[in-house]
């Protein structure tokens, strides 16, 4: 196992120790579902008198639209949900990331699968290049994960949770995911290593946020363990519905999700709610103050109202 410690010290604080975030990438403006992510996991945060953090994902250039991030950082303010601390901005932290890909090299091996070869694999990487290693060291490769680092029951720590919401799950990464990327082919630091670096270092103990990424959880964890946690010390998932439209897609720039309407900010946390099950009442509704919503919303919060489900079309 790589020796890599990256769990910070806890300062003492007003909160309890809970720490949870909400991490967007800057490829459009907010929509009504990043912002139903965005409200579930402010109000969990706040329900448990924890600190709610905003990270910017900010990594991905080509999939980056200009002014989105403070599009985003607008809406969030607009609506409310003001968050603990700075933001923080990954793309400010790539030699960061550089530094733990050069202390993992004993766990990772350099990839140069072609696009075809790695779509015949239907998604489950076979450790060719590990087996065969690339030797020609001017070819541009991916970095790859070894997943036999860790041992049996480290391994069964990655592959076993209990999500708050979508109850109890299960992932054999070898089998379901193979040895997976931390940097991509062109260079761009790969959001599995990003995302647990930046969770670990900044003590994220919360993590709620959209089914879509559940099936990504059990590579973080492996990813946690092998940079020094402690099975006890990984975040507690909680995975909401995605919300989807008419035909079950989710709602993304790619599917032509509308922006949401600041304006309308009280309308719109009042359709986020209802989509979570928490419908607010008439007179909290009458008097349209989004503080006086959203206090109701804290002091009511229940995740046991969030469907075990993985999607709901939002209305």
């Amino acid at each position: 196992m790589v020796g890599i410690n990256l769990m910070p010290d806890m300062p003492q604080s007003k909160y309890n120790h809970y720490i949870g975030r909400f991490a967007p990438s800057p490829s459009g403006p907010l929509h009504i579902g990043s912002l139903i992510t965005a409200l579930a996991s402010f109000l969990d945060a706040r329900h448990y008198n924890g600190q709610w953090l905003v990270r910017m994902e900010d990594i991905d250039p080509p999939r980056e639209e200009p002014g989105a991030q403070q599009m985003i950082l607008e809406s969030l303010r607009t609506h409310g949900l003001t968050w603990d601390g700075d933001v923080l901005f990954q793309s400010q932290r790539l030699t960061h990331y550089d530094d733990i890909l050069e202390q993992l090299q004993e766990a990772t091996y350099r990839c140069s699968c072609a696009r075809q070869r790695l779509l015949e694999l239907r998604g489950v990487y076979d450790s060719h290049c590990q087996k065969h290693p690339v030797s020609d060291a001017h070819l541009m490769t991916s970095t790859r994960v070894a997943l036999d680092k860790l041992n049996k029951n480290q391994m069964a720590s990655a592959e076993h949770f209990e999500d708050i919401f979508q109850g109890a799950q299960q992932q054999n990464l070898r089998t379901q995911v193979g040895d997976f990327i931390l940097r991509r082919k062109d260079g761009l630091v790969a959001y599995q290593l990003a995302v647990v670096v930046d969770d670990m270092e900044q003590g994220v103990t919360h993590i709620i946020r959209g089914s879509d990424l559940l099936s990504s959880t059990p590579r973080q964890q492996y990813l946690q363990l092998l940079l020094g946690s402690t099975a006890g010390a990984l975040p507690t998932y909680g995975h909401i519905p995605v919300a989807t439209n008419a035909i079950g897609q989710k709602l993304s720039k790619q599917h032509k999700a509308k922006g949401i309407d600041d304006s309308l900010a009280f309308e719109n946390l009042c359709q986020a709610l209802t989509f979570l099950k928490h419908s607010p009442p008439d007179d909290v509704c009458r008097h349209r103050h989004i503080d006086r919503l959203l206090a109701w919303a804290i002091e009511h919060w229940d995740r046991q109202r969030i469907p075990q489900a993985m999607s709901f079309i939002v209305d």
